[in-house]
Formats: C-alpha cells, sequence, structure tokens
C-alpha cells in the first residue's frame, strides 16, 4: 500500500510540475499582417481602368524602394506573400535564390522591387505566392447584358473608366512615387474601388443577377487569397502582403473583422 501511495504521489508531483511549466510559457501573440496595396509597376494593360505607369527603375525611385525595403523589414516580417499564383512558387524561388546571390538584377515587378527586396533585408529564405488564379472577376455575362439591354448605364460606365484612367494617368506622370503608394493604400481610394463593384450590383437584378454574381466571382476570389494570408498569419508570426490595391482593398476588411489576428497600418512605413 505504502508503494502505491508513494506512486501516487510522484504522479501528483509531476503533474503539478508540467502544469507549473505550462502556466509559465507565454502563449504566443496574435499574428500581424500588414497589408501593402500597390498598383502594378510593370502594367501588363489587362484593368479595366488604365493609365500609364511611372518609371520605377529610375534612380530617384530606386533609392526610394531601397529604403522603403528596409523600412518594412523593420515590421520583422516572417513571411513576406506576394501576388503570384502557388504554380509559379519554384520559379520566384530560383529567381529570389539568384537575387540574393548577386546573379540577378531585379525587374520592373513589385514582386521583385519590393517583395524580393524585403525579404532579404529580413533575412527570410524567399517570398510566397499567395493569388488564387483559378477564380477570376467573372464580368462577361455583366458586360453582354449591360450591352445589350442598359445603353444608358453602359455610356455611364464607360465615362466613369475613361475618369479613372485619365486620373491615373495623370497622378502617375507627376507624382512621386510614394504618394502613388499612399494613395494605393489610402481608405478613400478602397472604399471608391470597391464602390465600382456595388455600382454594377444590381445590373439584371431579379433575373440572371449577372452583376450580383460578376461582384461575388471578385469576392470569392479574394475570399481565397485571404484564406491563404490565414494559413500563413498563424500565432506569433508577422506576415507582409504585396497586391494590387484592387485586392487589398478586400483583404483589409477581411483582415478588419478576423478576430485573431491584428493589423499593422502600412502608412507611416510609405513616407520617404
Amino acid at each position: 500500500m505504502s508503494r502505491r501511495l508513494r506512486y501516487a504521489a510522484l504522479l501528483l508531483c509531476m503533474t503539478a510540475f508540467i502544469a507549473n511549466v505550462e502556466a509559465r510559457e507565454p502563449a504566443p501573440e496574435p499574428a500581424k499582417v500588414m497589408m501593402l496595396g500597390v498598383f502594378h509597376f510593370a502594367n501588363p494593360g489587362r484593368d479595366v481602368v488604365k493609365s500609364e505607369v511611372i518609371d520605377v527603375m529610375t534612380a530617384e525611385n530606386q533609392t526610394y524602394l531601397s529604403a522603403l525595403a528596409t523600412r518594412l523589414a523593420a515590421f520583422r516580417p516572417t513571411d513576406v506573400l506576394v501576388e503570384c499564383v502557388p504554380s509559379a512558387q519554384a520559379r520566384h524561388d530560383d529567381a529570389y535564390a539568384a537575387y540574393r546571390a548577386g546573379t540577378l538584377a531585379l525587374t520592373f515587378d513589385e514582386t521583385h522591387q519590393i517583395g524580393f527586396r524585403v525579404a532579404k533585408e529580413a533575412g527570410l529564405d524567399g517570398v510566397t505566392c499567395f493569388d488564387e488564379g483559378d477564380v477570376h472577376w467573372n464580368s462577361g455575362p455583366l458586360f453582354e447584358y449591360i450591352d445589350a439591354h442598359e445603353p444608358a448605364r453602359k455610356a455611364a460606365m464607360d465615362a466613369i473608366f475613361a475618369s479613372l484612367s485619365a486620373r491615373g494617368t495623370r497622378e502617375q506622370t507627376t507624382l512621386p512615387l510614394h504618394e502613388l503608394l499612399r494613395l494605393a493604400n489610402d481608405p478613400e481610394r478602397d472604399r471608391e474601388n470597391k464602390d465600382l463593384y456595388i455600382v454594377t450590383n444590381a445590373v439584371d437584378a431579379g433575373g440572371g443577377f449577372a452583376g450580383a454574381d460578376a461582384s461575388a466571382s471578385w469576392w470569392h476570389r479574394n475570399f481565397r487569397m485571404y484564406a491563404n494570408v490565414q494559413k500563413a498569419a498563424a500565432p506569433g508570426r508577422r506576415v507582409l502582403v504585396l497586391a494590387g490595391s484592387g485586392h487589398t482593398a478586400i483583404l483589409k476588411d477581411l483582415l478588419a473583422i478576423d478576430g485573431a489576428r491584428e493589423a499593422e497600418d502600412v502608412t507611416g512605413y510609405l513616407l520617404p
């Protein structure tokens, strides 16, 4: 009996010791996520709103981007997520390895100009592709319906797109790079971006819902992208997300309602 008592006492002591150790270990902090919206530095002209794009390869802009990478690295990111599909991961891994080895000159692309620079400054092994290219903005039925049934709406939309394109060209040809990036992350510009989908949301309401289905397809893609952000942003991680401002306008909303993660405002990092 005494042997059993000693064994039970030993078990109790061990249990108490383990519980005490676990109590002393702090829980990991919630993940920190910083969204950096950008315009596409090497703009292929595939967006509905088209404009000229500033030359990021000038000496002045290269100096700014180098300093920007240093400031963003001070966020201490554990992960840098960039707008590319997972099937392109190996290609980006090879390019990043070559960049770190000094055998690759950075291209115009923001993944190189910001993503690669920040990852290198932060001492990371690479960047992570988080886009979901299998889901696109399914706008075909929307524009077909408007062309066939709502000529006044088509004219109004054409005017909106022309106005935004003209404003984009004016800003890209007159403003410094840091101001362009600030605008790409401005809350009012984010609201304006999302409003373009709300303007057309009621098209064909009560019929085929061409407008609502088009809007939902864009949110669908961004919900998938945010799922990839959530996967990377485990407790204790610090994640920098680099994507076109049309994506980050929505991703920021999802982050704002995510109780498991905290947002870090990028605005102060953009100042030269």
